[in-house]
This record gives structure tokens, sequence and C-alpha cells, in this order.
């Protein structure tokens, strides 16, 4: 998950801080003190991460670009230069644009807003921004929400007092609901100096940027692993009282599944999974792209020369062409797989699928799949000919099924006019013209159309006048059947409105 930090380059930021009688800093210090801080752990635990870094104040600037080079970063960060006034919104349009240059419109972004807590003054200020919110054309939007996911971190060199002396935070608050609500708002707390400053990014290290480890197992195999990004926690709509679901620190393979019955599932997000400790050497084996990891002094010795179960899992798939089921925890699965993002790196992936026993459902619940030795026969064929996916199942589905749908009132005339047709043809399309005769009756029914069967018995009556004298008696005889029928139907009583009913032709005998 890629991060822009949004740095507050304006006027206000350079107002000094004492520190202790020592000697005076600026706001911008602090900030640059405390994104130090979050880069040095970025470049520990999230190299693979990629970090953006831009400057605003009337005007923005893109002063590095995505990257994982956090030096870079820091380096841009020393040579800051100060601005005039602040401009949040015109900041914002910068991020969309950089975000969606790099990433597109899909891929989910995490926005730092780093400032002080000033709106800026007049037109362009913040807080004009967000009265006029109601009196813009479609041409001059508000940015957000972002056309991407988004969490929006404000990082406010300020304490919880200064800003609620004005209507700052109020403002601050209302930006962070229009960006979605995901993201939070970070205050000093006590006086400003860079002990607070740290303690702030501290508290967004904990809350967003933690790594996080877990135990890959496989049997009596097991792989002490990083996920990247983090999985965040989850809440399923359907149940009664929904709870958080949060990924198990123990990952454990249930099964091996070939990718062309697993196909594209739906997932709601994926991974990198990297196995710890292991520098190039084991890389180039297909522990993925980590290249760029530094070795953790701790596993110096270990890394290269002992077995690595994630390096092996990781290059099994690739070479067999499968994937690997995981349960992420109760009823909660995930799939590992290999993915190649150039020709000569690969990456160890998992995704995880929606809560549930059966989140893909052509191979049934997850709990019923069991290995091919276990079969009575091989379900994929003796030359692999056949597959037992997709799983059938028991009861047929309706949207399998015809079902009438009247969007339109062309769409109704349609069917009336094809009972009238077949009504003409009686007794030769006596099958067809209650197979129609029927679907309509069973829409009407479905949708409480009573009126809609009245006024079909009615032309049925009226075509059974018109039949002309050459007519075969059989034709008067059913017409007047249905249209009873369908009068009988149309008051609703449960005897003769019964869904599941069909009028059957009526019995008659002309053989003589």
């Amino acid at each position: 998950m890629p991060t822009v930090v949004l740095m507050d380059v304006s006027l206000s930021m350079t107002r000094p801080v004492s520190l202790d009688g020592s000697e005076e800093f600026q706001r911008k210090n602090l900030a640059v003190h405390g994104l130090n801080m979050l880069f040095e752990h970025m470049a520990s635990n999230y190299r693979l991460e990629f970090t953006a870094l831009m400057a605003f104040s009337s005007l923005w600037e893109l002063l590095v670009p995505f990257t994982r080079d956090y030096n870079a970063l820091q380096e841009a960060l020393s040579n800051l230069e100060d601005y005039d006034k602040t401009c949040v919104e015109s900041a914002l349009n910068g991020v969309s644009n950089v975000v969606q240059q790099e990433w597109g419109s899909a891929c989910p972004c995490q926005v730092m807003l780093v400032t002080d807590g000033s709106l800026g003054i007049g037109k362009g200020s913040l807080r004009h921004s967000l009265q006029t919110l109601k009196q813009r054309g479609d041409d001059k939007k508000f940015p957000l929400p972002f056309p991407f996911p988004t969490k929006l971190f404000i990082m406010c060199i300020a304490n919880a007092e200064e800003l609620q002396m004005t209507d700052a935070m109020d403002n601050l608050e209302e930006l962070l609901r229009l960006s979605g609500g995901d993201g939070q708002i970070f205050t000093v707390e006590g006086p400003l100096c860079m002990k607070s400053v740290q303690a702030m990014f501290g508290r967004l290290i904990d809350h967003a940027y933690s790594p996080f480890h877990a135990v890959l197992h496989c049997g009596n195999l097991s792989s002490d692993v990083q996920v990247f990004p983090r999985p965040e926690p989850i809440v399923v709509d359907e149940e009664v009282e929904p709870m958080p679901r949060t990924v198990s620190t123990d990952l454990e393979i249930v099964g091996f599944i070939e990718i062309a019955d697993i196909s594209s599932p739906p997932v709601i997000s994926r991974h990198l999974v990297l196995p710890i400790a292991v520098n190039k050497e084991v890389d180039e084996v297909g522990a993925g792209a980590t290249d760029e990891l530094e070795e953790e002094p701790s596993a110096s010795q270990m890394a290269g020369k002992s077995p690595n179960f994630c390096v092996l899992l990781h290059g099994s798939l690739k070479v067999e062409g499968m994937v690997a089921l995981v349960q992420l925890g109760p009823e909660w699965y995930g799939m590992l797989y290999s993915q190649a993002d150039s020709k000569k790196k690969s990456n160890l992936m998992m995704s995880l699928f929606e809560p549930g026993p059966e989140p893909l459902p052509w191979l049934g619940k997850i709990s019923h799949l069991g290995p091919i030795s276990e079969a009575a026969e091989n379900p994929y064929g003796e030359d692999d000919s056949k597959s037992p996916f997709p799983v059938q199942p028991q009861v047929k589905r309706s949207y399998a099924q015809n079902v009438t749908v009247w969007i339109k009132a062309s769409g109704l005339q349609t069917d009336v006019q094809k009972i009238l047709r077949n009504a003409r043809k009686l007794p030769d399309k006596t099958q067809t013209f209650y197979k129609e005769l029927n679907r309509l009756r069973k829409a009407a029914l479905a949708f409480g159309f009573w009126e809609l069967l009245k006024g079909v018995a009615d032309l049925l009556e009226r075509e059974c006048t018109l039949l002309p004298d050459s007519a075969h008696p059989d034709a008067a005889f059913q017409l007047s059947h249905a249209a009873q029928q369908l009068k009988l139907a149309s008051t609703g009583d449960s005897q003769y409105a019964a869904f599941d009913h069909n009028i059957a032709p009526m019995h008659t005998d002309f053989s003589s």
C-alpha cells in the first residue's frame, strides 16, 4: 500500500517553538524530525513499500516520486524551503493526480497530511473550501473523496487545545469525513517538543505501520513469515451482531488446488508474503522480491544456509502451477500463489477471500474438499481430461431459470400478444398457448398484478366471440376455460391463486 506524505511548508510552519530554554525550533523542524523517525522505521520494516514526498503551500510540488529509497526522502526533507499561505485543496488535487498517474484508481493508498493545523486565509483556505462545497459545478469539485481507496492520516504539529480554540479541529474532522472516514487525526499530547512529536509519530507507527508477523504451517513444516501490507480487520455486514475479524498469526495450509480450478476468485485484498531473515542468496531460489531487504543481524549466520519452507513452497507453487488454500481464521480462507512482477522476479502472494465456509461457490464448502488419494477414483481422470469443478448445487439457482421480468411496457405487451397469437391457432397450438399463459400467470401472481389477469381474461373472452365459423369447436371451449381460470386467480383466493398451480387444458373429445 503506497504512501504519500504531504508536507505543509507555508509560513505558519516557521513559527518558533521554545524547547526548555534552549535554542528555538520551528514547527517545521519538529515535523521533519517526526518524519525522519517514520522513514527510519519504514526503511527497517517496510522496505518493499513505495513512498512519495510532496510539499505544498498555495501551490504543490512533488519533491520525491514514489520510491523505496528512504535516504532520498530524508535528504529532500532536509532541503525544504519556506513558501507562502496554506491551500489544502490544491494539495489534495495534486495527490489525486500523482497517485492516479502512478497506480491508477484501484490501488489503495495512504495519505499523510503533516501540518500545524493552520487553515489558511481567504479564498483557497480550507475553511473557504468547505463552506463552498455545495455551490460548486462539476468542473470544480472538491478532490475528496479520492477516486481510489484511501486512508487519510492528519498529523498536527499542535496540541488539541490549540486546535479547539478556533474551528481548526472541526474543519479537519470534516476533511476526514469527506475522505471516507477511514483514517485518523493525530495531535501532540502535552507541550510542543521533540519528545511529544516522537510520541505522536510513534502512535501512527503502531496504528498503520507495524509489521505483521505470522507462522505459516503445512503439516509438520513451518516458517516465520512477514505479510505486507498488514491485513486489516474486516466486518461482515450480513451478521446479526457484526464483529471485526482479524487474520490469525498462525496461517494453516489446508490443501493445494490447480490454478485452472481456482480461476480468478473474488478477493478482499492481496498481500506479499516474505520469509523472515533471508538474504539475496535465498531470494534467487524463489522467496520473492526480497533482494532489497537487509539481513537481520540475529539470523546472519543462518540465512541462506538453513532450509526454509517458505522458499520451498514458493518454488513448488511456481513450478507446478498450483495454489495453496490457507486458513486465516474460523471459517475464513485465502490462497497463496506465485506471481511474477518481471521476467526475473516472482513473489509469494496471499489473497484473502470473503469470510464464510463457501467463499467460492464453484468449489463448494472448503471443509468438504479432500486429497485425491481419498477419492474412489481420480476425479481428474487418468489423463487430466476432466475436472470435479464446478460443484453442481443440489438446488437449482433462481438465476438459472427463465424468470419473467417486465421493465418496460413493451415487454409486457409482447408477452400478451404471444398468448393471443397462439389463441388464434387453437387447437394446434394448445400446449404452447397454456405454457405462455401459465408463465404470465405466475409472473402476475408474483408481482401482485391482479389487474393483468383480469385484463387478459377479458381479451380471451373477446377472442372467443371473434372466432370465425370455420374455427374448430375446441378453440371456443379452451378460450372460455382459460378466461374463467384467470378470473378466479385474479380474485386472490388461495384456492385458485396458488403460485405453483398450472392451468391445465380443458379435456374435450371431438373424435366422434
